[in-house]
Parts: structure tokens; sequence; C-alpha cells
């Protein structure tokens, strides 16, 4: 059974001092539009929003919001906002969605085993994309993608094109885009900049060192300003 989001429409001026008195009173200030409606402010429970971000389906999940007295509609949470330093929700916008038309939604990967590559041949799994754009009806958004990894041997490579399929969901990556792959341990190459900059410190460093006069050869005054004369030579 979904859970219900009771919301309440927000009075007044909707600006910063509004939102922060929402919040100073335990609520959150919130947006509820789509579905042809006029968007609607409203303040929703902390907790309830939540603890649907942190569900299974997290922001994927469908529930049914209600405003005041108005009738319940089926609702997404599209967007939301954290306070840096407390990780605090202080905002969220709500979507009404319609169950018989498809929505675009990202969904995460879950890498499933240890690959063959990184239990003989020493090397390392790195998972590049960790959520896939899809397109499908809304009861038709899984939770999470499932893919078992545990045959990827050494500098193998699992595409969009590798993860499970099905005729209820469409896939809006680029099949050729690497989910995941296996790579070697080692020691990376200092990049070209780097090597460059490396060079024109040294040759600095290089131009830098004072020269030294060899002996014999200054020609410094004397302290009447003039020149001393060289060894063996006649005055």
């Amino acid at each position: 059974m979904p859970e219900v989001v009771n919301a309440k429409a927000r009075e007044g001026k909707f600006n910063k001092n509004a939102a922060r008195r929402v919040r100073v009173a335990g609520k959150i200030p919130a947006v509820l539009y789509g579905s042809g409606h006029d968007p609607v402010a409203v303040e929703v429970d902390p907790k309830q929003i939540s603890r649907i971000l942190f569900s299974e389906t997290g922001h994927n999940t469908i529930f049914d919001v209600e405003v005041g007295g108005t009738a319940t509609a089926k609702a997404m949470i599209v967007d939301w906002q954290r306070e840096p330093i407390n990780d605090r929700l202080i905002h969220i916008d709500m979507k009404r969605i319609a169950l018989d038309k498809t929505l675009r939604v990202k969904v995460r990967v879950k890498l499933l085993g240890v690959p063959i590559g990184v239990k003989a041949s020493g090397g390392i799994l790195d998972q590049v994309l960790r959520e896939v754009e899809i397109e499908c009806l809304p009861a038709d958004i899984p939770g999470h993608i499932d893919v078992d990894v545990s045959e990827l041997a050494m500098h193998g490579v699992l595409r969009v094109s590798g993860l499970p399929h099905s005729d209820k969901i469409k896939y809006l990556n680029n099949e050729d885009a690497t989910v995941a792959h296996v790579v070697s341990i080692r020691e990376e190459a200092p990049t070209a900049a780097e090597a460059d900059a490396a060079a024109a410190a040294a040759a600095a460093a290089t131009s830098a060192e004072p020269e030294v006069a060899k002996k014999g050869k200054t020609d410094a005054p004397d302290a009447a300003g003039a020149k001393k004369p060289e060894a063996g030579a006649k005055k």
C-alpha cells in the first residue's frame, strides 16, 4: 500500500523568510506540480520525505499526496535540496504523475558477484555508470537494475547493451556506453602536461644558478677606482 504524504497548502508570501518560518516550525517547504494542474506551494513532514528517499526505490517511489481536503494524487519526488552543513532537507519538488503515461527516470545499477579478472588476475572493478536513464510506465520502474559481473575477465567491459533488457523498459543511454570494466593495478605515468611542467621547472632552476667568476680574471676596480694591473705588466 503506497504511503500517503499529507501536505498543507502554504499561505501568504512565498519568499526566503516564509520558507524559513516553515522550517522553524519543523516542516519542509515544497511545490506540487504537473499533470495539467497549476503549481501549489505546500509544506510537508520531513520524516515522511526522508523515509521515501531512503527506501528501496528512493526518489523513484510512487506515493499518494493529499493537499488539505483535495483528492489524493499519485506523485514522485523529482528534486530536493539539502543544507550543506547539517545535511537537512530544506526543499522538495513533487510531480503529479499519470499511471498510464511513460516517465523518464534514473535508476541505480547494482553489480553482483566478483569478476574473474579480480579474483584470478588481481585487477580492480571500476564502475563508470552508477545510474542509467530509462523510460517506462510508473508501475514498471525498478528499484535498481541488477547485473552479474562474475564472468568479467581482466580488461573485460560491461556496456549498457549487456544490462538486463525487457519490453517494459527502454534504455536512453547509448548502448555502447561503459557501465563497468576490470582494469589492472599499475602506477600511472605522468601526463604530458605534468612532464612539460617538470621540464620547465628544471630549466628555470638551472638558469637561476649564479655564475662563478674564474680566478685571476676579475676586472673589479680597486678602492681608488682604478683597475689593478695584471701580474707582470710594466708600470
